[in-house]
Formats: structure tokens, C-alpha cells, sequence
């Protein structure tokens, strides 16, 4: 049986107790708007309401709890416990210009073992619940910071959980959290179903694909869902998807030191994108640098900058458009997974 959102079962409550419409509306609105964190302070409601809410919802409205956390000048880390005592983390991150971006997860580990990935070395422990999913957003929405944008690149492989779908509605609800759909990014491994589903249901939510290697042998090596799912396979599944959506699609390439780094994995990249028809321009390479964790059997280091240069002029000498991405909080384990071993 599937989990019920908090907010499907308050609407459940209201309707089997006869209350008016309208009390939907004003216990969102002390959530979302006055940041109220227990039902029992919602004092527009009849006190026999609110003891009826949190008897049915629990006392407090985050379904998880904060139980570390780790800041530096622009990143804020949170490792959250979840139920059966496991953990999730979320990150926020803060650009001078103002704005409020978070990392959230989407299981409580990741079943793909990708090597390079502190939290592939867990397996999957189990996939989050709709409202875990949005609890991380909730529990930073409720400190007071404005929900700018989030994506899916957290712990976990976020179109391997079918409650994805169920936390994208809940997101994007306007009564809820209100977010457009442009302001949230997806990032998958190359899971073929969710692509689909993803392009069918959300078809302006914006797509992450992690690519890391464009030689099949190597990308199976380090990631083996490149196996199950072949880089051909997923890149015509792009494809697909660009056309149905108009959207551009983001490759995201971590670089590592002396395995995907050299001139003729950037040549093989370019080769990848180029000729690939009208859309072939909605394709854009985010160059991430690597933040090295000791959590992983072999152990990987970033590229030094020069390399990072060389692989970007490349592909930009071929036609294609690439960005190297600032790095942030390497200085307080950003690595995905890194908090929650620390804490273990």
C-alpha cells in the first residue's frame, strides 16, 4: 500500500470530521505562510481540531528530524533521521546574488553503487516517502529561507523511487510549497522508464543526466547501470525527450584525475552531441569538479585546473556549450554521504 502525503490525509480529516472547506486553506496557510510548525499552535482552529490533528499527524508537522549539521560561507548541510533511525541528508546552498538553492535526497542510500559515490557504498537501505522527500524543503521553508529552487541530486537515484512523482505534485502545488516546475531539476544515472515518465508528466521540470564517461567500457566500470541501461540507449531517450519538451537537457560530467579527464575524453564527449539533429543545441555539459571522499573502496581525486581548462575549450571548439561549476563546501564533506558516514 502506497504511503498517504500528510496533506492528502489532513484533507481526509477535515472531510470525516464535516469541517468547512475552507479550514484546508488555513492550516496550509499557517504552514506555508506563517511557518507553524505544530498543529497545536494553529490557535484559528478549534482547540478540539487541532488535538484531533496532532493525534492523527503527530505532534510536530516535519515527518523527519535535524540531528547534524555543518555550515561554511555558502553551504548548509543537514543530516535529517528518518524512521526505523536511518538518515537522509539535504544541502542549502546561497549565491551572493540571493538566491536559495537546495540539494535534497530521494532514498536513504543508492542500490547503483556508482565507485566514485560515498553514498553507493551504503547500498539502498529503502526509498523516502513523498512526504520525506518534501520535509527536507519543509524543514529549511520553516526556518525561514525562501525556496528558490531544489534538485534531485542528494542522496539516492531519484527516477528509481516512483514516489518522486508523488513529491513533484506536492512541490508544485499551489497551496503547497508553489514551486514552477522550471525551478526544479531531476538528475538521473540514465533510468530509461523515468525519463519517459518524467518528459510525459512533468515535461518542464529540468533534466539532469550523469554521464562521467562517453567510452561504454569505462562508464560501465564506473557506473554499472551503463550496463542495464546503455549510454546509446539513454542519449536517444534524450533525445526523445528534447523534442517532446523543448527543454534543454544538462549533462552533468564530474571529472576525475587521470581516468575521464584527458583531451581525448573531451574529443568523445564533443563526439557524442555533435550531429545529433535541430535540438543537438539544447544539450549542455556542467563540468563538476570532484570532492573526494576516503568512503569509496578506490580512492578518486579531483582534476587539477588545467586539465579542467583543456576540457572545456575543447568542447567549446567543437560547438558544444559547457560550464565548469563552482565548487561549494568541500570543506565540510559536501560529497553526497559524506555527512552521514561522519555521523555514523
Amino acid at each position: 500500500m502506497k504511503p498517504i502525503s500528510k496533506y492528502v490525509r489532513i484533507g481526509q480529516l477535515l472531510a470525516s470530521l464535516k469541517q468547512p472547506d475552507y479550514r484546508y486553506r488555513q492550516i496550509t496557510d499557517a504552514i506555508f505562510k506563517h511557518r507553524i510548525t505544530r498543529f497545536e499552535q494553529m490557535t484559528m482552529l478549534p482547540k478540539s481540531l487541532r488535538e484531533e490533528l496532532g493525534r492523527e499527524l503527530g505532534e510536530h508537522i516535519p515527518s523527519i528530524t535535524p540531528i547534524l549539521e555543518k555550515s561554511s560561507s555558502q553551504v548548509h548541510k543537514v543530516l535529517f533521521s528518518i524512521d526505523a533511525g536511518e538518515r537522509i541528508e539535504a544541502v542549502r546552498l546561497s549565491y551572493q546574488r540571493g538566491w536559495e538553492s537546495y540539494c535534497i535526497s530521494s532514498q536513504c542510500g543508492c542500490g547503483f553503487g556508482c565507485r566514485f559515490c560515498a553514498t553507493g557504498t551504503m547500498g539502498l537501505r529503502r526509498n523516502l516517502t513523498a512526504d520525506e522527500i518534501t520535509d527536507q524543503l519543509l524543514s529549511f521553508h520553516l526556518r525561514g529561507y525562501p525556496l528558490d529552487s531544489v534538485s534531485f541530486m542528494g542522496m539516492g537515484e531519484a527516477l528509481a523511487n516512483p514516489q518522486l512523482f508523488n513529491a513533484l505534485h506536492l512541490l508544485t502545488d499551489p497551496q503547497l510549497f508553489g514551486l514552477g516546475h522550471r525551478r526544479i531539476t531531476v538528475s538521473t544515472i540514465g533510468i530509461l522508464p523515468g525519463i519517459q515518465r518524467l518528459g510525459d508528466e512533468f515535461p518542464q521540470v529540468n533534466l539532469t543526466f550523469s554521464l562521467h564517461s562517453p567510452f561504454d567500457e569505462q562508464r560501465s566500470q564506473l557506473m554499472p547501470i551503463n550496463d542495464r541501461f546503455p549510454l546509446q540507449d539513454v542519449l536517444v531517450a534524450l533525445d526523445h525527450h528534447i523534442q517532446k519538451t523543448g527543454r534543454k537537457v544538462y549533462i552533468a560530467y564530474i571529472l576525475l584525475r587521470g581516468i575521464n579527464d584527458s583531451p581525448e575524453h573531451a574529443e568523445a564527449v564533443a563526439s557524442l552531441f555533435r550531429g545529433r539533429g535541430a535540438w543537438e543545441h539544447l544539450y549542455h555539459v556542467n563540468l563538476i569538479p570532484y570532492n573526494s571522499t576516503d568512503a569509496t573502496p578506490q580512492r578518486y581525486e579531483s582534476s587539477d585546473r588545467s586539465r579542467v581548462n583543456r576540457f572545456v575549450q575543447i568542447l567549446k571548439s567543437k560547438g558544444i556549450h559547457a560550464t565548469i561549476r563552482t565548487q561549494f563546501g568541500s570543506d565540510i564533506d559536501a560529497a553526497c554521504g559524506q555527512l552521514y558516514a561522519a555521523e555514523q
